[in-house]
């Protein structure tokens, strides 16, 4: 980001390209070191080479190769544009997914309810359909320069459906204001249904978490003593599901009360 600062990549420009150096080194072999040693986790009846392609296309390899090929392909081809390849480079912040338990648990919930936000996102799609062509056909010989055509009019109805309302675009008719209206409301339907299958997703995830962390609970209470190392599984199955300090003080009271 200091980069595009001219004043201080002129003054800094040395520091920014050994610093850029030592980080791609650092990147570099903390791949190759992932790449050769993901063999380790291989199901059985898969060969080492099948198991590092599978690891090469996972998501967590390929942001960890989008974060060093720019200053590779800057490095080899140093006729393509920097500022460009300097942009790119913002998609390291994307390696941090890999250290999150709170980011990864955002990427769960959102796979496991990616058909639920599928078909929000469609009917998205549909309402902003239907709102472009109505506004269309009521503005357009007021404002042709503004609602000439449905995908013109598709950037007032994006942003009326949406509720941001840049006001850069609106209709001035009686009949279009009242179209207008009726969009916004609709569009308050609209952005509230992905918010409400998130947070309901967010709820059940957070209980599967809190019954799988239990189940491991009362099976190692089987003999009524948790050792050491059981205390140490317990300590990384809760950090593994995101648990809070508060959430197993929860669950513990609740065997207790149980028994």
């Amino acid at each position: 980001m200091l980069e595009t600062v001219d004043s201080i990549y002129t003054s800094y420009r040395s520091f920014f390209s050994y610093f850029e150096y030592f980080s791609v080194f650092i990147f570099s072999v903390e791949y190759l070191l992932r790449f050769w040693s993901c063999v380790t986790d291989k199901e059985k009846n898969q060969s080492n080479f099948n198991q590092r392609v599978k690891y090469i296309f996972s998501f967590g390899a390929i942001i960890d190769a989008v974060a060093i090929l720019p200053s590779l392909i800057a490095l080899f081809y140093p006729s393509i544009d920097l500022r460009f390849i300097r942009a790119l480079r913002i998609v390291r912040l994307l390696k941090f997914s890999r250290y999150s338990g709170s980011i990864n648990s955002l990427i769960s919930v959102l796979w496991d309810q990616r058909r639920s936000f599928g078909a929000a996102f469609f009917l998205l799609f549909i309402a902003l359909i239907i709102v472009s062509s109505g506004m269309y056909l009521v503005e357009k010989d007021i404002q042709p320069d503004k609602f000439g055509s449905i995908p013109q009019s598709m950037w007032w109805a994006l942003v009326t459906l949406t509720t941001v309302g840049y006001g850069d675009v609106y209709p001035i008719t009686p009949l279009g204001k009242m179209f207008g209206s009726i969009s916004i409301i609709l569009g308050i339907g609209t952005v509230a249904l992905p918010a409400g299958i998130m947070a309901s997703a967010f709820t059940e995830f957070t209980r599967r978490n809190q019954k799988t962390y239990e189940d491991k609970l009362k099976f190692m209470l089987k003999d009524d003593i948790i050792d050491k190392d059981e205390r140490a599984e317990l300590k990384i199955l809760s950090e593994k599901l995101n648990l809070t300090d508060k959430d197993i003080g929860a669950i513990e009271e609740h065997i207790k009360s149980k028994k």
